[in-house]
């Protein structure tokens, strides 16, 4: 091995792991990937004592197994062959291959050149044991660790995801952690605890890590959620803005949108997002809807009303512009169509005018605050033909505090949504995660036409001309 190779094997590791997957997965391409890079450097903090816990969240099969329990573990061994490591996993068979990539990187030729230090003395098939004492033991959550210790912990993937629903499954990992776990580090001020993960759920080991704090956090979801610094390296970061994919080159935005697609929304926040939304519900429960498969036939008391909240800056992190479109009947309002976009004024005024068209529209409300207040004024001076003039809401409290208002008539079993439909998931997402979600915009003309909905009096068979509301109340003239 050349000399220079070898230094930055022993000294980067990043050179490390991607020599690792060449040991590992001999044939297959390593595609290079800032990712890895943020993760190495992680774990060389971790390594030096900088960070004595750390929590990794990440899709599947984006290489944290192989950098982590594999490739991080054969380094330091390789480093200090006295060090005792645990290495945790969900499952015998998986703790049990990550186990043999394990031997297999310390027995390659070239790791062996390049820690002659590092040698087996015995291996069991769940612990390897080092002739300077040191070890690798292999276990799964909830196995016996009695009279072993550790310098470091790793756990990986803890919880299967068909158990993530179930409250005593995830019990049984936070309890053996605290209870168990922690208690095996052989020096409690140094000993270090890497945990590397897929979000399942909410209070899964990561939810009850971030709320107990003290864990500084690596979160690399699939597609950026918002912009920021991610450090690579000292005094190295990568500048990951929304939108941006994880790994391009490996998973396209074809690729995540067909695995959304297979998977559904909600698991494909949990583990590709790393955004759990409680299946339940936070503000607003799942069970709370009604749901239809056909509209009920069009009656004289059915009328058309579409809510609006608006954005007017276009930009990957900003708030989209939604409509939802509502066909009223009586105290029962069906969610019929949703419309999603992000527009700039003239597009989104045309936007509003066209959807009011389409959907033959009795009413359109826009919230009147913002920069929306200039495109309410602009189409109520000027209502292009074959669109009700708008309707003005000014919004009074806070957004949770709007919902949490309309809330009781979700509850109530009057919003009723269709069991199938292209934008279905996503709408469900957001209100199911509401208040700690991303984005609120569907929420928010969610929240706006039941307020408008249920305090104003029924449309009489006539055609009526809407012509203001306030905070007042709502005003009416007949033609």
């Amino acid at each position: 091995m050349m000399p220079v190779v070898a230094a930055l094997l022993r000294t980067d590791l990043r050179y490390f792991i991607q020599r690792a997957f060449a040991t590992v997965f001999p044939g297959s391409q390593y595609l290079p990937n800032w990712h890895v890079d943020a993760i190495a450097h992680q774990l060389m903090r971790v390594h030096d004592g900088d960070c004595r816990r750390l929590l990794i969240n990440q899709p599947p099969r984006s290489l944290k197994s192989l950098s982590v329990s594999v490739a991080f573990v054969a380094w330091w061994l390789g480093h200090e062959p006295s060090r005792r490591i645990i290495v945790v996993s969900y499952a015998s068979e998986l703790s049990a291959e990550l186990h043999r990539q394990f031997r297999m990187v310390i027995e390659s030729a070239w790791y062996r050149e390049l820690f002659p230090a590092m040698r087996p003395a015995k291996d069991t098939g769940t612990e390897l044991v080092t002739t300077a004492g040191g070890s690798r033991y292999a276990t799964t959550v909830g196995g016996t660790l009695t009279g072993r210790g550790a310098d470091l912990i790793v756990i990986d993937d803890p919880l299967k995801a068909e158990e993530a629903m179930s409250e005593p499954g995830r019990n049984r990992v936070t309890d053996w952690f605290g209870g168990t776990l922690v208690s095996r580090l052989n020096d409690k001020e140094t000993g270090r605890i890497v945990v590397v993960m897929q979000r399942l759920h909410e209070d899964d080991l990561a939810g009850h890590l971030l709320q107990a704090g003290g864990w500084h956090h690596l979160d690399l979801p699939a597609t950026a959620t918002e912009d920021s610094d991610i450090a690579i390296g000292n005094d190295r970061v990568f500048r990951r803005r929304t939108g941006d994919l994880l790994h391009p080159r490996r998973e396209s935005k074809l690729v995540l949108d067909r695995i959304k697609a297979e998977i559904g929304s909600l698991q494909f926040s949990a583990q590709y997002q790393q955004r759990p939304v409680p299946l339940e519900g936070n503000l607003i429960k799942r069970d709370w809807f009604r749901w239809f498969d056909q509209l009920p036939a069009a009656g004289p008391s059915g009328y058309v009303v579409q809510s609006w909240d608006t954005a007017m800056m276009t930009g990957k992190a900003n708030d989209y512009s939604v409509c939802t479109i509502w066909r009223m009947i009586k105290n029962d309002y069906y969610l019929v169509d949703l419309y999603r976009g992000r527009h700039q004024y003239p597009d989104l005024r045309r936007a509003v005018a066209a959807l009011a068209t389409k959907y033959h529209a009795d009413a359109v409300l826009v919230e009147d605050a913002g920069p929306a207040i200039a495109m309410l004024q602009d189409l109520q001076r000027d209502t292009p033909d074959g669109m009700p003039r708008p309707i003005g809401i000014k919004p009074e409290g806070s957004k949770a505090d709007r919902m949490a208002a309309q809330s009781f008539r979700i509850e109530a079993g009057q919003v009723h949504l269709p069991t199938d439909a292209p934008w279905l998931d996503d709408y469900l997402l957001e209100l199911l995660a509401f208040p700690h979600g991303k984005h609120d915009d569907q929420v928010d003309s969610t929240s706006q036409f039941l307020r408008w909905a249920g305090n104003h009096p029924m449309f009489d068979d006539v055609q009526l001309n809407i012509i203001s509301v306030g905070r007042e109340g709502y005003g009416y003239g007949f033609p």
